[in-house]
């Protein structure tokens, strides 16, 4: 029998929170064919009533009603986030209320994408669980909810049968996992290609990198110079070589870069840096390898400044999130 996943949305729901990973288990399924091996899969988007069930952004999903929906067939559950008065409506509906924490019981993984993790706790299913919800909710999750540890700085977390992503794409990145766990990390990736990602994010990874940080702040000739300095990061990113590219005199670079970024060029350099070296031990390459390709050698060198930064050195974070 297939794997089914439930998406359980209901009006005012964020469409991509369930079209973007359902889109990862529907090519999940499209790679495996490709390999002359079976489905994985089976797919369903699931609401109070059934029938049509428009988001936020106005699209219709067609739906099938709980009452159809026998729990006890449902691999993994997912619920969609949406603002908060459609949450509040979800909240009570009653047919809301009684069949998602059968389901929950009952199947193999429960979960939820973005602000869905409201609907989960209110319902008393994420006592004691860690998880991730969209950055602009954490400080309110956390305060309604104290019995749940919220984490602000992941982009999913999985915490035993328990999966909940932070915002939006992130449940891209929280289904490839699924994926990986399911089948194989081959497959997985072969998904993140097919579906044109630039990169398979872990869930450690923050919601805000320091490029993206500093693209929201940048202005000419900050932004194409940004760009470049994360696709040379085994180059040297000095002031005197920042300046000329930007077209500045040192001075007006260091002060210029200092007001529109928040931070001097040698520390969000150093940044940039240990966020590739943090995706690329991922990939399990030598730690000589990493260094060199983000310019922190030797291997030393990025030992100290990782410790430094995120208080573990790079082999113990590799040990720690081996399984994600």
């Amino acid at each position: 029998m297939p794997h089914t996943v439930a998406f359980l949305v209901y009006p005012g729901f964020q469409l991509l929170d369930a079209s973007g990973p359902a889109s990862v288990f529907t090519e999940a399924n499209h790679a495996l064919k490709e390999r002359r091996r079976d489905a994985f899969y089976a797919i369903e988007m699931v609401s109070s009533l059934g029938g049509l069930v428009t988001s936020g952004g106005g699209i219709a999903l067609q739906t099938r009603a709980l009452s159809d929906m026998p729990a006890a067939g449902i691999g993994t559950l997912l619920v969609s986030g949406g603002d908060a008065e459609s949450l509040r409506a979800a909240i009570a509906d009653p047919a809301v209320r009684h069949w998602t924490p059968r389901c929950a019981e009952m199947a193999e993984r429960f979960g939820s994408v973005c602000s869905g993790t409201f609907l989960l706790a209110a319902l008393g299913l994420l006592n004691g669980r860690r998880v991730a919800t969209h950055w602009e909710a954490c400080t309110q999750l956390a305060k309604l909810y104290p019995s749940v540890t919220v984490d602000p700085d992941t982009l999913y977390v999985a915490d035993g049968k328990v999966w909940t992503s932070a915002g939006v794409t992130t449940g891209i990145d929280m289904a490839l996992a699924m994926v990986g766990q399911d089948i194989d990390a081959t497959i997985a990736g072969s998904v993140a290609k097919r579906l044109v990602l630039y990169a398979r994010r872990p869930g450690y990874q923050s919601q805000f990198s320091a490029l993206l940080n500093a693209q929201v702040k940048a202005d000419s000739p900050f932004a194409d110079l940004i760009g470049w300095m994360q696709e040379n990061l085994d180059r040297p990113l000095d002031v005197p070589s920042l300046a000329a590219r930007a077209g500045l005199s040192e001075r007006s670079f260091y002060r210029r870069f200092l007001a529109e970024i928040g931070q001097s060029p040698a520390r969000f350099v150093e940044a940039i840096r240990l966020d590739a070296a943090r995706m690329l031990l991922s990939r399990k390459l030598p730690l000589k390898t990493i260094a060199a390709q983000v310019g922190l050698s030797p291997a030393s060198r990025l030992t100290e400044a990782f410790e430094r930064r995120f208080g573990v050195t790079p082999r113990l974070f590799r040990e720690m999130h081996s399984g994600l």
